[in-house]
């Protein structure tokens, strides 16, 4: 994996013992899955000797590389092209429907597709593993932490082995004298897991940010001011400085605009007819890294300029963004830019995954940027077939200081519940993000606000179930998993704080994943505020909200 299954500093069974306050608890997040409208498909050919793979990836030279590998090519014949992507959410690598597409069109001679079904989809595309996580957190009264534990265990399939990190959360947001972290897994006879938006961080965040609203209860602190009190100075686990971190501000802010200020800390308190009212708030954070890319700029003899990167536009706006990054580095109007992205002919670029595509490719676009302005400087005149540039960053990244490099976030919710039918509506969210430099506010506020949606479909929605006999999932299509639509979805407002990344030559760090981060904890935590019951497991279902029952005081019942 790319982290440690387990850290471990200080004696945990001293801290805790040493701590006026402790929440030892456990929480459950579901099986998940992507379920991006757009099904996987792909169309093989051979021409000329060369394998052509047209396809819906989030890398075309990741799956270029696969293939080759796979079917023992040499990586120069075989091409795959990927331009328009209906959504990926980390399940759009290479899967089985590529695979048989190659295989037919080998056998036959012939263009062969393959289409996915949705109910294959559920079968062999990957998902979110479901988490069983226990947090343990012992702190002074005043809420400083003294001790951190954080365990996580997910399931994985007999021939993979894939770790949803979600234990690696704590290792970035909060520190102890004592703090223990570790990721398990348990091989089961079960489809594999895969990556899914925000990896390891949207469970994770669940409970940790539930935890840290539980010790906010017990020791009688506001939750905005709890998280305030336990901000590190540098990466608890790894001791590194920050790139830059300003949760505070987010927090500060999001308080000031969300009107926290006037909030009854007593659950059960606020009532509108039939229903209970609460509010309720949670950290995010998402690593912000970037992967070696190549980009190819030319200016041409008409004026204009051509960018061709193999990044990958799966609903982002990448297209757009990269315009933008490209019209500044060159210093022209973005009408005079054309890029042209999905190719694996356009040579190695990092994939649209981890929250670093936008600032991977944006860097490797600056940097050719860069040298051909330097070279029309000269004065050269441009022949007919152009000036052409091609960048590659890996010495760049490679030369970059140790640093916590991570966007971070806070979220606030209110929602309403009906104690008489278990119904729990989210009536407005609100995050503020220190995410780096927005590129394009337009596609980057679209980002931010999908993943909050994500969240409360996380909350309060989605649930994949496995027959425990035969492993088989129950109803695997859109009618049996449940996902949030639009009467389901609020007022939602996104907005950021000035947070450029210093070691960045354009400032990014990344948004895609962490509006999803701490948007379920948040929903969560306004249910109990609403409630006075605390839910400790994903989804909070109106038969959960029901058998709960709600208390006539505080202190009432756990699910």
């Amino acid at each position: 994996g790319v982290m440690p299954g387990e850290t471990a500093k200080g004696d945990l069974a001293a801290g805790l013992a040493a701590s006026a306050v402790v929440v030892d608890e456990e929480y459950t997040t579901p099986e998940e899955h992507h379920s991006m409208m757009e099904p996987h498909a792909a169309t093989a050919l051979w021409d000329g000797g060369r394998l052509e793979v047209v396809d819906s990836n989030q890398g075309t030279t990741w799956i270029q590389s696969e293939l080759a590998q796979m079917f023992s090519l040499d990586a120069s014949a075989v091409r795959v092209r990927s331009e328009h992507i209906g959504g990926g959410f980390g399940s759009k690598g290479l899967r089985a429907h590529q695979v048989a597409a190659v295989m037919a069109a080998t056998e036959l001679q012939r263009p062969v597709r393959v289409v996915m079904t949705r109910r294959q989809m559920f079968s062999l595309a990957g998902y979110r593993s479901p988490t069983l996580q226990h947090v343990r957190l012992g702190a002074d009264a005043d809420g400083r932490l003294r001790a951190l534990e954080h365990r996580s265990l997910n399931q994985t399939s007999t021939v993979y082995e894939f770790v949803e990190p979600s234990a690696g959360v704590a290792r970035v947001m909060y520190d102890a004298e004592a703090h223990h972290t570790a990721n398990e897994v348990v091989p089961l006879d079960v489809p594999s897991p895969t990556f899914m938006r925000a990896p390891g961080e949207a469970p994770g965040s669940f409970a940790v940010e539930s935890a840290l609203d539980e010790l906010a209860e017990r020791c009688g602190i506001d939750p905005v001011e709890l998280r305030l009190r336990n901000e590190p100075e540098v990466g608890p686990v790894s001791g590194l400085p920050f790139s830059s971190r300003n949760l505070d501000v987010c927090f500060r802010e999001g308080a000031r605009r969300f009107g926290w200020a006037e909030r009854d800390p007593r659950p059960g308190r606020r009532r509108e007819g039939r229903w209970l009212l609460g509010t309720g708030t949670a950290a995010a954070s998402f690593h912000a890294g970037a992967g070696p890319s190549t980009a190819v700029v030319t200016a041409q003899a008409d004026g204009g300029f051509t960018v061709r990167i193999a990044a990958a536009d799966i609903g982002t706006g990448a297209r757009t963004a990269l315009t933008l990054v490209a019209a500044d580095a060159l210093e022209v109007a973005p009408d005079r830019v054309l890029v042209r992205i999905g190719d694996s002919d356009f040579g190695p670029a990092m994939i649209a995954g981890g929250s670093m595509g936008t600032r991977s490719w944006a860097w490797a676009i600056r940097e050719a940027a860069r040298e051909l302005r330097e070279r029309l400087a000269l004065g050269t005149p441009i022949p007919p077939e152009g000036i052409t540039v091609r960048s590659d960053t890996t010495e760049a990244l490679g030369a970059l200081a140790q640093k916590e490099r991570h966007s971070f976030g806070a979220q606030f919710a209110e929602v309403a519940v009906d104690p008489a039918t278990g119904e729990v509506r989210v009536r407005r969210m609100l995050g503020i993000f220190a995410a780096g430099r927005i590129v394009n506010p337009l596609t980057a506020r679209n980002q931010l606000v999908g993943g909050m949606v994500w969240g409360i479909s996380m909350a309060l929605h989605e649930e994949a179930v496995r027959d425990r006999t035969s492993g088989a999932l129950y109803a695997p299509d859109l009618a049996g998993y449940h996902v949030a639509t639009n009467a389901d979805v609020g007022d939602i407002q996104a907005d950021w704080v000035d947070d450029p990344d210093p070691d960045d030559p354009v400032g990014i760090k990344g948004v895609g994943e962490i509006g999803v981060v701490g948007a379920a904890a948040a929903v969560a935590n306004a249910v109990w505020h609403a409630t006075g019951v605390r839910h400790r497991s994903l989804p909070i279902r109106p038969d959960r909200i029901l058998s709960a029952g709600v208390p006539a005081s505080e202190g009432g019942p756990h699910a």
